[in-house]
């Protein structure tokens, strides 16, 4: 390949290239300003230090050298690995063993290297046993228990080794106090019959004498402390380090069993402040000459982390044996430990040698490997022997046998962005001790980070004439010396450097090509380094040649505007392979011996005779053999022929050679015989190709017949001339029948071989990324005379690359369904540019034309719309016809009309025309979505015509998808079909290889250690590649409770999967021991793929650190099994729900079995979520016999409970004998075993198998049963709903695919087949969930209007998640009157799904705003439900706002960045001068408090007083003050968690009447999840507020209450009138504004501080802030009082300084009502308070002291949304509305609620309540306007409230399109939607009955419904006119119902 050059003189090329190289790797990234730098960036880094190169001087080596760098210049640097020791394993020798033994490596950054390893562990290998137990008092029955089991101990020892040593340690506690009682008698004896009090003493040193152990033991006595916990961390701690006291073995297993009742101290746990003890532990051995512990009084205990890394160092595994009272605080230590185990005791340790026996078992089952010492900069995992990535207690290697793995150690090349060679030599080199847990001996690696230096930059040139005198050359490149720049140091950086003009050559005007910034000393930096490169970016990464239609031939890159290749290709496009394989022929001869291999191909040379490929005589390619060599054969044998003459004759290729008798047939060998035309004589002879030339021999011998019937010859060929004068004539005379004759001559096989058309090309290969068009012009040519006219069908098919069987093949699409038809027809009619122009006249006019005569043709097919989307343009290469109009436009049909459609339109277009439209013929195209058929024509003298073929581009097409075009016939014409396909493949993204995450989820319990999260690659093509991994915080934190990783995966040439370990952190010691801890989680992101890879379904996975994982649940999956005697094995399946991402394990055994009694392990690997238990019953003693037993499940994993089925009855009965093949068919598994075919029924299919394939699709196969049958059943149902109401699909093949299903939906199904003789057995049932699938819009919006420039919205969540919400966006516009944008949108992202609520602050006043929320889960983002609203047009609410902490707060004056604005409100209080957007509660449009009304009506008064409480006690007050005297009602309503119950007061008659509610909570006892807890403020409010009526005479009063409804009314006498009812509506207004505006406190003192917020700091933390009130004299200060709410003292908070608006208070009860009081104070004095009522609840943990009351919040759980809503017209004004019932009812439904209203406004909804629990309910609706849309809501209803709304939209349209009458009623519904998280509802009735109302006429009832439910609250308020019987009556109608 020709190499590009540049002249010397473009000197800053290295510094472009580093801003422009187009592929990211480390090499180039590092930006190297040096040769070291270079190859300490990574592996695979090499530097050339050639002077005159002009390319990256660092880069890769491969790149460096098709730069141009020549090989003796470049620079690398290699590692290497060194095994120093490698003893082989001796089996003989009984103890553990590793090979090799001694390895010395060192990497290169990034590097990686793999290592085998053997180990061996012996059956009974060397064992040391260290018993540490606790000897306080309450462990004196353990040790008198160990006493005498001293025997037993004795013996378990010698059964597990051959070699054991045994030893005895015992420990109190430290002596001192607290933990020790120091008065003088108890020291010397803290228990009756006790020792003193010690720490820690080496009693027994380790021993393989037991009877000397057991003796010791026998003096032993007990001692005793203080507290409980006991100091045994600090025993552990000395029997680790004290090796020679204790006398641990070197290459024995340790063990140290840990015994005690007791939880333990640790490091920094508060005891040791109060003991005095502050210097940590130094972890070295203080034992004196009695093996006691010295240093218990001096320092602290050890903590966690270093017992854990003292007893790795020192290969101890413990084995902590502890009582039930401690087991959870240890069970939860062992998961910290590398290996340990834990086992429970008995009170009396009676069981301790059981405990040891099976944590002995359990220890050298599960094998892992550990890299210990291992320095920070390195890497390790560990593999099995088939390539898997090993988890923890993978390796099962046996003992007694030599095992295997592999360790992978990889240096890393930078860490938190520093580069490993910048790091300490310690966290770069080290010695890495490699072995099993339960190993001594380790595989000792010395690693080492390699950081190499180049020895040219120890020579430097010291002003060189390269540098132009003013720098040095180093290694190739110029180091400038100050004040001079550029790649040659001749640039002085001065104002001349910025000139552009440096920037550009005389062939480049402009500078940097126009592609980029010039810098000084004319650098260009191009602005998309990804597409230009080049000194002056005038190269594009995209105009490199092109071969096949790929860049580079996709086998190179394009570099500086030429193809860099690939290793095996060459070429200016990379074309040519550099092997000759491809020309080496049949015989293995390169082109066959005869020509050259140039570019991949032979070159033959030019003998006359035709070559294959590969130059192989290829004589069948046109004549055959024997038709080729004729003549010469002819002409050498026997002189005649049409080569007679010697001349001709000399120019044949081939000698004959002339035998008497020829070869037999053979493969090469070719017989041929001719007769001669001279003497009527016939000649044999036969071909033979030869290495170089062709063989012929020839039979000397001819056969010659006798005379025959040569006289009828000359009278033939008379005739025949005759016929073609006749058939001459004919034409010339006649050429009207020229056609006809045309058609005559086609018939004969001589005339037709004359003209044939074809395609041109044979196929095409396009990458959908660079499409231009959705369609392509493939030419058809016509070869042969071009005179007269020939028209060609075409038709083309779309997926031909899909055979029959593939899942979407075997999809049939509804042939009723609506599509769109493309169709295309050419006008007789000349193009202009006018018609180009939509908005032209012509365009206009020729528009309508088409669309009038198309319209009235199309109108022949059932169910076709008008055409759209007509257009009209020129089609190249059309031949004569290419001036002329092609029109395009698009026919809406059924599916199924396609074929009538094309009849159609080929009739009308054969006839040239379309009604009045004139179309020329021979050319149309009609398209559906899957096919096309079309026509073009040849004109006379056109040889080539494009097809215009539609491509079909999908986005659910496959990533390789292939069409085919066929030239179908030749309707009109003499010409034939040549080549008649060509095939398309589009490649929607060509990648070799496709990296992708395997779940989009993990979770991890701290205790794993390690994420390890595996990154599958799918290969399409092998080879080398690469894709860059990167954390990133969501909850978790980098260093806090992860590692973060970031780098570059290198996967080798078959290599399918890595694994990036994530290392997890140990929580504090503190945080560890709590039982509830918030859960973590971080993402994982995939980038960068390289080498043609790309990102595949899952680029991100998000991590969950679980510190208590949900435990998985394993049950038996049917609580029978049924087998009999003659089945072959009884298999039992054991199903696992929840947490099935990590390892779990259960143990079986049988119970009351005759024959066998069995047990055994069932283990669940990582996504398993069915194992089998397989009981074998030949393999028992015995005869099979019928019988009944249990299996039961006991003892799960850690990780894992038994579910409800812990037992299962397997029941045998005796078996009927089969047929041998019915038999037969069942050990294949063809045949059910539990199935029978009595009567000729068909057994169940076998193997049946569902996988969801899409959203809404289910494909499902299984192997047929024997026999016929004739088709199957399939059954599928939504889980939970009943088989009954299944939806049945029948199919002949086994298999089938289930469409229309719901997105991430369970379903259920099962088959069945059948035959003549009905249904056969049906199968076992099969769960499949589908995928997920965007959600739905979000729920109605609701706003709570709190000031004109404050909005709280909320939403609700979208009926149809389909899927797990993740996120919700909101945005927000102004808008003017048209709805358009008048400034800038804004976006709020809120990644928590559970707040849907959200408060904006700063809005513009009276400005309009548009309101848009959506919703999104893993598969992306839905579609927006959108709201427009004016605030300053909306009612205040004068009340206190509820706000929940966390609740968004956006501030609209904010910056316009995604998520810059955007707090919480639980942060947004932490400053102590609060911030100017808090969450707010309060108004400050009340005075002192309280919102007065005050009416003035003839005769009487009312006033309204309502609290501004916030809070759970809300307070109603109202005063009537009429002419017979006055009435006051209060109502006090208080939520409280205890018992209560109602109490009552009544005075009638100008008295007073109270009433108080005391409400229970539903749940005194509330357990807590780990899920979704978080710290809460619970808010009430006051619910409603309607005007009060004032008679004007006297009244009377009446009451009833239940505990479930209240009810009052009061009777007032009738008035007279005085005036109208709008009069007294606005007098009654202008009193309201006028008391409003004068109730004013006095000049000087404060009014009521407003806008109270709350926000909690934690369970016991809150802060209080409020705003500054309105005062006239300055604020001296704040008083803030509080108190619970049941009593208590009143504590008071004092704020001095008035600039200060906010208090944290610490003293606070979770899960207790507070009533706070704020105050502020002037000269003039105190003003009045504002209340609220607040709750902090919290899931404290209900041990802790600082929760004495039990319980936590309960939820409601309301039903999903109900099924799709289905419109059936019954008449032109109703129809009927069907729907299924939701999908989760979560309960039992009670009814629903419809909604009907017009879309776009008019007429009044109406609402209908439909009862039932039916799984499909309908609804008959009448009244309805024709051509009017109308919106639909459908809401479901149970105990727990109302769901999530289902929306339709339908028009019943009408022939005439007219309109009925409307309504004369008017309605109006107002809505407010906010979140509250208890669940309340309201309706109150209140009935009046008073002629002189002022507010309500005659006949109008007022219903307002007050309705929380689910952590919402729901106001919904409808004022209707309503048909009045008394004459003068009102009623206002107010229900209240309490439900708490």
């Amino acid at each position: 390949m020709e190499r590009w050059k540049l002249h010397p003189s473009l000197g800053l090329l290295a510094i472009l290239l580093t801003c422009c190289y187009a592929e990211v790797n480390y090499c180039f990234a590092s930006r190297a300003k040096s040769c070291s730098d270079c190859l300490q960036a990574g592996v695979g880094c090499a530097y050339c230090a050639e002077e005159t190169f002009n390319g990256p001087r660092c880069d890769e080596l491969d790149r460096i050298l098709a730069h141009g760098c020549s090989k003796a210049s470049v620079i690398t640097a290699e590692s290497s690995l060194n095994v120093k020791m490698n003893k082989t394993i001796d089996t003989r020798i009984q103890q553990s063993q590793v090979s090799p033994q001694q390895v010395s490596m060192t990497f290169l950054p990034g590097e990686e290297k793999l290592m085998d390893v053997e180990v061996f562990a012996p059956t009974k290998g060397p064992l040391d046993l260290y018993i540490l137990m606790d000897f306080s008092n309450s462990m004196s029955d353990d040790l008198d228990n160990l006493k005498k089991m001293g025997n037993d101990l004795a013996s378990l020892v010698r059964n597990m080794s051959d070699d054991y040593t045994i030893g005895f340690g015992k420990f109190v506690d430290k002596v001192i106090e607290p933990q020790t009682d120091m008065r003088p008698v108890k020291l010397l004896q803290p228990w009756p019959n006790s020792d003193p009090p010690f720490s820690f003493q080496n009693v027994i040193k380790l021993t393989g004498d037991s009877t000397h152990f057991i003796s010791e033991l026998q003096k032993e006595r007990i001692s005793g402390n203080l507290d409980a916990p006991e100091g045994g961390f600090d025993a552990i701690l000395q029997a680790a380090v004290c090796e020679e006291k204790i006398g641990w073995r070197k290459y024995s297993t340790h063990l140290l069993v840990f015994s005690t009742e007791s939880a333990f101290h640790y490091e920094a746990d508060g005891v040791n402040v109060l003991s005095g003890i502050l210097p940590r532990n130094d972890e070295q051995c203080h034992l004196n000459a009695q093996d006691q512990y010295t240093e218990d009084t001096k320092q602290d205990y050890p903590s966690i982390p270093t017992l854990i890394r003292l007893l790795g160092k020192h290969n101890i595994i413990p084995i902590f044996a502890v009582t039930e009272h401690s087991y959870t605080y240890y069970n939860k230590l062992k998961d910290y430990f590398p290996i340990a185990e834990v086992g429970l005791l008995e009170e009396d340790s009676s069981n301790i040698l059981q405990v040891m026996k099976t944590a002995f078992e359990s220890i050298r089952s599960k094998m892992s490997i550990r890299a210990e010492n291992r320095p920070k900069a390195f890497e390790s995992t560990f593999f099995t022997t088939d390539g898997r990535t090993a988890e923890y207690g993978a390796f099962n290697f046996k003992p007694g046998e030599i095992g295997k793995f592999r360790m992978r150690l990889k240096a890393q090349q930078a860490i938190d962005g520093e580069l490993v060679c910048k790091m300490n030599p310690e966290d770069k080199e080290g010695t890495i001790r490699v072995k099993p847990t339960t190993f001594s001996s380790a595989v000792n690696v010395e690693a080492s980070v390699l950081c190499p230096t180049c020895d040219c930059e120890k020579t430097r040139l010291r002003n060189a004439e390269r540098c132009n005198g003013n720098g040095d050359l180093v290694c190739g490149r110029c180091q400038c010396h100050g004040g001079w720049l550029g790649n040659f140091c001749n640039c002085s950086a001065s104002t001349s450097a910025l000139d552009k003009n440096q920037c550009t050559t005389p062939d480049i005007k402009e500078p940097c090509s126009g592609r980029g910034d010039c810098l000084a000393c004319g650098t260009c930096v191009c602005y998309n380094p990804d597409q230009f490169e080049g000194p002056y970016c005038q190269f594009d990464k995209n105009q490199c040649q092109r071969y096949g239609g790929f860049l580079c031939n996709d086998r190179g890159k394009c570099i500086m505007g030429q193809c860099s290749c690939q290793k095996g290709w060459e070429g200016s496009a990379c074309e040519c392979p550099t092997s000759n394989q491809t020309c080496l022929d049949t015989k293995g001869n390169l082109c066959g011996g005869r020509g050259a291999c140039v570019c991949g191909r032979c070159q033959c040379p030019d003998s006359g005779i035709e070559m294959s490929a590969n130059c192989e005589p290829n004589f069948q390619f046109q004549f055959g053999v024997c038709e080729f060599t004729r003549s010469c054969v002819q002409c050498q044998a026997w002189k005649t022929g049409e080569k007679k003459d010697k001349e001709e004759c000399d120019k044949c290729p081939f000698k004959v050679i002339m035998v008497d008798e020829l070869e037999e047939e053979k493969q090469d060998l070719e017989s041929c015989s001719f007769r001669d035309e001279d003497d009527d004589c016939t000649y044999y002879y036969t071909t033979q190709p030869k290495t170089k030339e062709l063989e012929v021999q020839v039979l000397k011998k001819k056969d010659c017949p006798g005379a025959g019937l040569l006289w009828l010859l000359p009278f033939l060929l008379f005739l025949l001339l005759l016929l073609a004068l006749l058939l001459l004539c004919c034409w010339k005379l006649c050429p009207c029948c020229k056609s006809c004759w045309q058609g005559c001559l086609a018939l004969l096989p001589c005339c037709r071989r004359g003209r044939m058309v074809g395609f041109k090309e044979d196929e095409y290969v396009m990458r959908q990324s660079l499409l231009t068009s959705d369609h392509l012009d493939t030419p058809m040519v016509r070869t042969g005379p071009p005179k007269g006219t020939d028209v060609v069908r075409w038709k083309v098919t779309d997926n031909v690359h899909r055979g029959p069987n593939h899942p979407q093949a075997l999809i049939e699409p509804n042939p009723k369904e609506m599509i769109q038809f493309p169709i295309s027809l050419r006008l007789n009619r000349l193009f202009s540019e006018n018609l180009s122009r939509p908005e032209s006249r012509d365009a206009e006019q020729l528009h309508m034309e088409v669309a009038d005569n198309l319209n009235e043709v199309y109108k022949q097919i059932p169910g076709a719309h008008k055409i759209q989307q007509t257009s009209f343009r020129l089609q190249k290469n059309a031949g004569k016809r290419q001036d002329y109009t092609i029109m395009d436009t698009v026919l809406s049909a059924p599916r199924n009309a396609y074929p009538d459609i094309v009849k159609l339109t080929e009739r009308n277009v054969q006839s040239g025309n379309f009604r009045d439209l004139k179309v020329v013929p021979g050319y149309y195209t009609v398209a559906s979505d899957r096919e096309a058929a079309g026509a073009v024509e040849f004109q006379e003298g056109v040889e080539s015509v494009d097809v215009h073929v539609p491509l079909f581009v999908k986005d659910e097409d496959d990533d390789k998808k292939q069409l085919q075009v066929e030239a179908r016939d030749v309707p009109l014409g003499i010409a034939e079909i040549g080549k008649r396909f060509v095939n398309i493949t589009i490649i929607k993204e060509h990648a070799t290889s496709v990296f992708s995450f395997l779940q989009p989820n993990y979770t991890y319990s701290r205790q794993d250690r390690v994420a390890n999260i595996p990154i599958s690659r799918e290969i399409i093509e092998d080879g080398l590649t690469q894709v860059t991994y990167r954390t990133k915080d969501l909850t978790a934190k980098d260093k806090k409770d992860y590692v973060g990783k970031e780098g570059d995966l290198s996967y080798s040439p078959g290599e399918t999967q890595k694994v990036v370990p994530v290392p997890l952190l140990e929580l504090s010691e503190r945080d560890g021991l709590l039982e509830d801890k918030k859960i973590k989680q971080f993402v994982m992101d995939l980038s960068n793929p390289r080498q043609g890879a790309k990102l595949g379904r899952y680029p991100r996975t998000t991590v969950t650190i679980a510190d208590q994982p949900e435990p998985s649940v394993m049950m038996f999956k049917k609580g029978m099994q049924n087998f009999s005697t003659l089945d072959p094995a009884y298999t039992i399946p054991v199903v696992r729900t929840r947490n099935q991402d990590a390892p779990a394990s259960v143990k079986w055994r049988t119970k009351k079995a005759q024959r066998f009694e069995l047990s055994g392990p069932l283990m669940f690997g990582p996504g398993e979520t069915e194992k089998n238990i397989v009981i074998d019953p030949k393999a028992h003693p015995g005869p099979v016999k019928p019988e009944t037993f249990q299996l039961e499940l006991f003892d799960p994993s850690t990780n894992a409970l038994v579910g409800e089925r812990k037992t299962t009855n397997v029941n045998v009965t005796e078996g009927v004998l089969r047929s041998p093949d019915v038999d037969q068919l069942q050990q294949k598994a063809f045949t059910n075993p539990k199935a029978t075919s009595p009567g000729g029924r068909l057994l169940s299919p076998a193997n049946l198998k569902a996988r969801a394939t899409g959203p809404r699709n289910i494909h499902l196969n299984w192997d047929p049963p024997p026999g016929n049958p004739a088709g199957y059943k399939v059954k599928y149902w939504i889980y939970g709903d009943p088989e009954k109401d299944a939806q049945v699909l029948d199919v002949k093949t086994p298999q089938a695919e289930l469409t229309n299903l719901y997105p991430y939906c369970d379903y259920e199904t099962r088959v069945c087949a059948y035959n003549a003789m009905g249904d056969g057995e049906n199968t076992e049932v099969v769960s499949c969930q589908t995928l997920e699938d965007v959600p739905g819009e979000p729920g109605r919006l609701a706003f709570n209007v709190i000031s004109p420039t404050v909005t709280q919205l909320s939403w609700a969540e979208p009926a149809e998640t389909n899927g797990n919400i993740t996120a919700y966006e909101v945005i927000y516009t102004p808008i003017d009157d048209d709805l358009k944008p008048v400034g800038a949108e804004k976006k709020v992202k809120i990644d928590n799904p559970k707040k849907r609520m959200l408060l904006i602050e700063n809005l513009q006043s009276a400005q309009t705003y548009q309101y848009k929320v959506r919703a999104r889960n893993s598969v992306g983002w839905g579609p927006f439900r959108d709201a427009t609203i004016n605030l300053a047009s909306q009612p205040v609410r004068p009340l206190s706002i509820p706000i929940i902490p966390d609740v968004p707060i956006v501030d609209a004056e904010a910056g316009d960045e995604y998520d810059s604005y955007l707090m919480y409100s639980s942060d947004v209080l932490k400053s102590p001068t609060s911030s100017k957007t808090p969450s707010i509660s309060g108004e400050d449009y009340m005075t002192n408090g309280k919102w007065e009304q005050n009416f003035l009506f003839p005769g009487g008064s009312t006033t309204r007083n309502l609290s501004a409480s916030s809070s759970p006690m809300s307070t109603l007050s109202s005063n009537y003050r009429g002419g017979g005297g006055s009435f006051t009602t209060e109502t006090h309503t208080t939520y409280m968690s205890g018992s209560g119950g109602p109490r009552r007061q009544d005075m009638i008659g100008g008295g007073v009447h109270m009433s108080e509610v005391i409400m229970r909570k539903r749940s005194e006892n509330r357990g807590y999840t780990d899920e979704n807890i978080r710290d809460s403020i619970v808010m009430g409010d006051v619910t409603s507020q309607f005007p009060d009526l004032t008679p004007s005479g006297g009244f009377s009063y009446s009451g009833v209450q239940s505990s479930s409804q209240s009810q009052f009314s009061y009777g007032l006498s009738q008035g007279s009138r005085a005036r109208t009812q709008s009069s007294d509506v606005n007098e009654a207004l202008s009193s309201l504004d006028r008391v409003l505006r004068d109730a004013r406190l006095s000049p000087g003192v404060p009014d009521t501080p407003s806008r109270l917020v709350f926000s909690a700091l934690g369970p016991t933390a809150l802060k209080v802030s409020w705003q500054e009130p309105h005062c006239e004299k300055s604020i001296l200060g704040y008083c803030v009082l509080y108190q619970l709410l049941s009593g208590g003292e009143m504590k008071r908070l004092n704020v001095t300084n008035p600039a200060e608006n906010s208090v944290i208070i610490h003293d606070l009860l979770p899960n207790q009502s507070y009533l706070f009081k704020v105050k502020a104070q002037s000269q003039e004095g105190w003003g009045p308070e504002r209340e609220g009522v607040i709750t902090i609840e919290s899931a404290v943990d209900p041990k802790s002291p600082l929760n004495p009351v039990p319980g936590s919040p309960f939820t409601l759980s309301t039903p999903s949304a109900p099924g799709p809503l289905v419109f059936t017209a019954l008449s032109p004004d109703s129809l009927q509305l069907s729907w299924e019932k939701p999908r989760k009812p979560n309960g039992d439904i009670l009814g629903y609620e419809v909604t009907c209203e017009q879309l776009h406004g008019g007429g009044k909804p109406r609402s209908f309540q439909v009862s039932g629990d039916n799984a499909e309910t309908s609804l008959i609706v009448p009244n309805l306007i024709e051509n009017i849309p109308y919106k639909f809501k459908v809401q479901a209803r149970t105990t727990q409230g109302f769901g999530p709304e289902r929306e339709g939209i339908i028009t019943i349209e009408s022939q005439d399109g007219g309109a009925l009458s409307q309504y004369n009623n008017q309605s109006m519904m107002r809505r407010e939607v906010f979140h509250m998280p208890t669940e309340v509802t309201t309706r109150t009735n209140v009935s009046h009955t008073m002629l002189n109302d002022p507010y309500f006429s005659d006949g109008m009832t007022m219903t307002s419904q007050h309705t929380e439910t689910s952590g919402m609250v729901s106001r919904q308020v409808t004022r209707e006119v309503v048909q009045r019987t008394v004459t003068g009556g009102s009623t206002v109608t107010k229900r209240m119902f309490y439900e708490s």
